[in-house]
């Protein structure tokens, strides 16, 4: 099931965190895989660091809206 990017910008930062520690996972398992065997869907790794990257990019856009609306 893909999730839209609009959809993650309306999550709270600690579930994007979540969701980057189950992806990171993934993509460890497929990497120790691809070592040992080969994959059947080997461009899945270039997609979980594409999604990992766009899911930190959201939370470092949620942290400076964050910090902009904190008075001084």
């Amino acid at each position: 099931m893909k999730i839209k990017l609009e959809e993650i910008r309306q999550l709270q930062i600690d579930d994007i965190k979540h969701k980057i520690e189950g992806l990171e996972k993934e993509l460890y398992n497929l990497k120790q895989q691809s070592q040992t065997a080969r994959l059947d869907k080997p461009h899945r790794i270039k997609d979980l660091r594409k999604k990992i990257a766009q899911y930190r990019t959201i939370i470092r856009e949620k942290e400076i809206n964050n910090a902009g609306k904190q008075p001084k």
